[in-house]
């Protein structure tokens, strides 16, 4: 293909000739461009020539060039100053070369589109000129700085190349987890307190905390493609159950209850704490896009997990000392843990649900009760 045509005074006006602020679109690109050359000079800017066959090519010593490169500037010149006026952040202009000067080859239409920028920013020139007679059938498309659609492609397939060698390897992949939530108390069947009467467990939500943190491992069930895994690893949990109103956990005589402080302190935080380690099994199905971009996902299985170490705490403020009283315990919980648990999500955003099927504490030594845990998960994996 003939190349050494274009002159180096026409690359070298069209990038004095362009303003910073200046884009002008297209008018009608060819329906099929077979031939693109790239031309990047010193400062950056990206002179791109698309055309159908070399024929088209040539056909370009018969444009006046230089003429055009010039009347190129003052139109972007025009379009400057009127998008200065405009109370809008585009500016729309259209000229016409050829009616202006009959017989020299020059375009039937320019249109420029200048578009307001924010002080202290930069944008990407770009500036496309159709250069056409009258047949919609020829014609060869300048573009100054940009990305062509050739670039843009390339790069986003490369993208998706990357993506789709991640996804494919390794068959197992271990993962960080971290879980934030909060615990509600299920199923709960009254109770008779110390006195005698029937009492209900009241808990204060945004005290009644849920965390976990866990190594899970994703081996892929089926194929390299396979959008179905297996997740297992071990994960340790961190329960709170803070009580609402001026209570108190109590363990006596082998019972744990709630208790009403009557010495007149006022409770600014009490409540029953446990931490466990826990082993899930749930099926993970994750759907990705054509770009092998994560999508939607949901996971469901179970748990067994075993108590760890259980405690009590209490924050009240006496003549003017804060005071924080701890007291360690197994306070009658259950030792031996399991439930279901799920997650759902879509893309980066994912929830999870947790329901401890066992019962808080053991039979007849505490409030019937079941637990409840949901939250966001923070660190994950797609």
């Amino acid at each position: 293909m003939q190349r050494a045509f274009l002159p180096f005074s026409l690359l070298l006006a069209l990038v004095l000739g362009l303003s910073s602020q200046a884009q002008a679109t297209t008018l009608a690109r060819p329906a099929t461009v077979k031939d693109t050359i790239v031309v990047r000079l010193p400062n950056k800017a990206v002179i791109t020539l698309m055309v159908r066959d070399a024929a088209q090519l040539r056909q370009l010593k018969k444009y006046q060039l230089d003429s055009l490169t010039s009347r190129l500037a003052t139109y972007i010149t025009q379009a400057e100053a009127a998008a200065k006026n405009a109370t809008t952040n585009q500016v729309t202009m259209e000229f016409y070369p050829d009616k202006d000067q009959p017989g020299k080859n020059m375009p039937e239409q320019i249109r420029i589109t200048t578009h307001k920028t924010a002080a202290g920013t930069s944008s990407s020139n770009k500036v496309e000129v159709m250069m056409d007679k009258a047949s919609k059938n020829t014609g060869v498309s300048f573009k100054i700085g940009g990305k062509t659609d050739a670039e843009r492609k390339a790069r986003e397939l490369n993208r998706d190349s990357v993506r789709l060698k991640n996804f494919e390897k390794p068959h197992t992949k271990s993962h960080l987890i971290f879980d934030l939530g909060l615990n509600a108390l299920v199923n709960q069947k009254t109770y008779l307190a110390r006195d005698g009467q029937p009492e209900s467990l009241d808990l204060r939500s945004g005290g009644s905390r849920y965390v976990n943190i866990g190594l899970n491992w994703d081996p892929r069930l089926g194929g390299k493609h396979s959008p179905v895994s297996l997740t297992i690893g071990p994960e340790f949990a961190f329960n709170n159950y803070m009580l609402s109103g001026n209570n108190k956990w109590v363990n006596n005589n082998g019972r744990t209850d709630v208790v009403r402080e009557t010495d007149g302190r006022q409770y600014q935080k009490s409540k029953l704490a446990s931490s466990s380690v826990n082993l899930p099994v749930m099926l993970r199905l994750q759907l990705r896009d054509s770009h092998y971009r994560p999508t939607f996902l949901v996971g469901a299985g179970g748990f067994v997990g075993y108590r760890i170490k259980s405690w009590t705490k209490l924050k009240y403020t006496s003549e003017g000392t804060t005071y924080k009283d701890k007291e360690d315990g197994s306070y009658n919980m259950e030792n031996f843990l399991y439930g279901l648990q799920g997650t759902i999500g879509y893309g980066d955003l994912e929830f999870f649900a947790k329901y401890n099927m066992n019962s808080l504490f053991k039979a007849g030594a505490g409030p019937d009760t079941q637990v409840l845990s949901f939250g966001i998960r923070l660190i994950g994996v797609n």
